[in-house]
């Protein structure tokens, strides 16, 4: 009876069985009936315990070097005010025609230096000539004036002294003779007048420099004033630029700053020459003026240029790397370890220094968080976190692998 009982016991577990494998394969579905209850009962039974046993694996930590982790440090930021504009030759001298004339020929091309007083061409002056030669005659005519003038005064002197004549005719030929020295007087400045201008009509360098553009060509017929040449002196170039209202007071005449021209490599030191009285009309900017020596002139005048007044700072700040300090949303933010655990807290951010690559932390750390050093993808807040010495592959391959939500 035992042995009955044994065998139809063994022959019940093996249908369950099969039938419970049926059931999670999907080759079965539960029928009415005692016996399939059971069996759904069984199979579903058995799937749950697989289910539990096969479930979501537990998360693992992310893992940082030491080298992807820093601490807020206290550190000095030198402060910086930039500006940029054009680099400019303050020694800049137009020469000009100083009578109209013919241009017969110029002694010098684009790109020419020249010196100081040097002859640079010849205009054709023959009408200044004429009028040089007309203030000449006119001032002979004047003199003999003069002569016939004090002749007939001597004359009228003494015969007023024989009582021939009255006192208001001597009178008049006193004037008269003032007149014709006045006139005399006249004609001599008119012929210096017109002598200056002959021998100032001399195209004549006024510096020393380089010939940066011609006005005019020969044959040409060029007027009083008109410009014929501009030479630029490079010795001495001049950066101008506008700082703001809010920062000009940070800088003061004498200041050494640092001119990165383009196209030059290494920065170039110059100096604040002087800066406006007033901000422009409209802006809220305020001009100020660099000085360089290029004596060499290996700076051109129209080169682009930026200038870095570098500020001294007088106090500690919390900084961290820039590359630290993300943003999102116009918050700026950072990722730190807490409790072994991700987080992320928004910041505050002060003073900042391009050239280090660091920036300062107002509020959102102290000085024992440990922020990460740089920003990762797929961050998610609340992920396990650890900082592993002899970790060598970087967190953005394991940040990678393991798909999280930002």
């Amino acid at each position: 009876m035992k042995k009955q009982w044994w065998l139809t016991g063994g022959l019940l577990g093996v249908v369950l069985a099969a039938a419970g494998g049926a059931w999670q394969a999907g080759w079965l579905k539960p029928v009415g009936g005692p016996l399939g209850n059971a069996v759904a009962q069984s199979a579903s039974a058995a799937a749950d315990g697989k289910e539990s046993k096969d479930g979501k694996k537990p998360e693992v930590p992310l893992e940082f070097a030491p080298r992807e982790v820093v601490q807020p440090a206290l550190a000095r930021l030198p402060g910086v005010v930039e500006f940029s504009g054009p680099l400019v030759a303050p020694q800049t001298a137009m020469v000009r025609a100083k009578a109209g004339g013919t241009l017969l020929s110029l002694a010098v091309a684009e790109g020419s230096r020249v010196q100081a007083g040097q002859v640079l061409g010849r205009v054709d002056l023959a009408d200044l000539a004429s009028r040089v030669a007309e203030r000449g005659a006119q001032l002979e005519s004047a003199r003999a004036t003069l002569a016939q003038a004090e002749r007939a005064h001597a004359n009228n002197e003494r015969l007023a002294a024989q009582q021939f004549i009255s006192s208001s005719a001597l009178d008049s030929s006193r004037a008269g003779l003032d007149t014709a020295r006045a006139q005399l007087n006249a004609s001599q400045a008119s012929l210096d007048t017109t002598r200056v201008g002959l021998r100032d009509a001399s195209l004549l360098a006024p510096i020393s420099g380089i010939v940066a553009k011609r006005h005019a060509v020969p044959g040409e017929k060029i007027a009083a004033e008109q410009t014929v040449l501009t030479i630029v002196d490079l010795t001495t170039l001049e950066l101008a630029g506008n700082v703001g209202t809010h920062e000009v007071s940070r800088i003061a005449p004498g200041m050494a700053v640092d001119v990165q021209v383009e196209g030059v490599d290494k920065p170039v030191a110059g100096r604040i020459a002087r800066i406006a009285p007033a901000a422009e009309p409209g802006t809220r900017s305020i001009g100020v003026t660099i000085a360089m020596a290029n004596p060499q002139e290996r700076l051109r005048a129209g080169q682009y240029a930026l200038a870095r007044a570098t500020l001294a700072d007088d106090a500690d700040r919390l900084t961290l790397p820039s590359s630290a300090v993300g943003n999102t949303s116009g918050q700026d933010h950072v990722w730190v370890i807490e409790g072994g655990l991700l987080a992320r807290r928004a910041v505050t951010l002060g003073r900042k220094d391009p050239r280090e690559g660091r920036v300062e932390v107002l509020q959102g750390v102290t000085p024992a968080s440990q922020v990460l050093a740089a920003r990762f993808d797929n961050l998610r807040e609340g992920a396990k976190a650890l900082v592993v010495a002899n970790k060598t592959a970087p967190v953005a391959s394991a940040a990678a692998s393991t798909p999280l939500v930002k």
